[in-house]
């Protein structure tokens, strides 16, 4: 019989006591728990921290599961499932919005778009399915900035590139819109990545409360925004969306 690897065994054991109890932990605490030597622990918090699974409060010293653990923690959500769940609900938010409907899950330091509702109407369109957009400038991007703590560090760290002369940057700035965003439950983005382009998205939770992706209706400005003001019925339109496609994963009611 193989033997397990007792460095592994130490660092699953970590993990677990960080998940439970105290939100944080010194180190002294960690190793008392665990019954290892001071330099044994530090050896592999270290290593945990560097992979991104465990962080440390530069104030305190004190250590907490890190962000990287909840990208893991959703990868048991295939797409293909979240896409399935959605179908419905986004083609009947094409059809009673008159718009185009996304459907985006943060990827590679941006929003992957995993489905495409048309614009109901004869006009020539792209599909946009694959197609990678922006975290700090679109609707989609920003829902997932706000509610999902991986996008969150991502877009903190990345540089935020001007689109146009309405696309937020400034590091202030841009955590006071997503704490708006947080609050109110939605977010928009009108002419902040394209010229004549707005969308207003909504995000989307599993069956553990965890931000999975996030729904978005897009199109001309003046018709999502006519005058500057988003069209609360399209507000009110796409956070239904994304609450029904929460509920069907699980989520129950928000």
């Amino acid at each position: 019989m193989a033997k397990n690897i007792q460095s592994l065994e130490r660092a699953a054991a970590m993990l677990r006591l960080l998940a439970g109890g105290e939100r944080r932990l010194g180190l002294s605490d960690i190793a008392s728990s665990l019954g290892l030597a001071k330099g044994t622990a530090h050896g592999i918090l270290r290593t945990l921290q560097l992979e991104g699974f465990v962080e440390q409060d530069v104030a305190s010293g004190r250590y907490q599961l890190g962000a990287e653990l909840l990208r893991l923690g959703n990868s048991y959500l295939d797409v293909h499932e979240l896409r399935a769940r959605a179908l419905v609900w986004t083609d009947d938010l094409a059809r009673s919005s008159g718009e185009s409907v996304h459907l985006g899950v943060l990827h590679q330091h941006g929003v992957l778009i995993v489905h495409h509702v048309f614009r109901p109407d004869d006009s020539r369109q792209v599909l946009e399915v694959g197609a990678m957009q922006p975290l700090h400038s679109t609707a989609l991007g920003k829902v997932l900035s706000a509610y999902d703590p991986v996008a969150h560090s991502e877009v903190m760290e990345a540089e935020r590139r001007s689109f146009t002369g309405r696309t937020v940057t400034a590091a202030d700035e841009f955590e006071a819109m997503l704490d708006l965003i947080r609050a109110q439950g939605w977010a928009a983005d009108a002419e902040e990545t394209w010229e004549g382009v707005a969308a207003v998205s909504a995000p989307v939770h599993d069956r553990r409360r965890m931000p999975v992706g996030a729904v978005a209706v897009t199109g001309a400005v003046e018709r999502v925004a006519p005058g500057g003001v988003l069209r609360p019925e399209l507000i009110a339109a796409v956070r239904d969306c994304a609450r029904a496609v929460s509920r069907d994963l699980g989520a129950g009611r928000f």
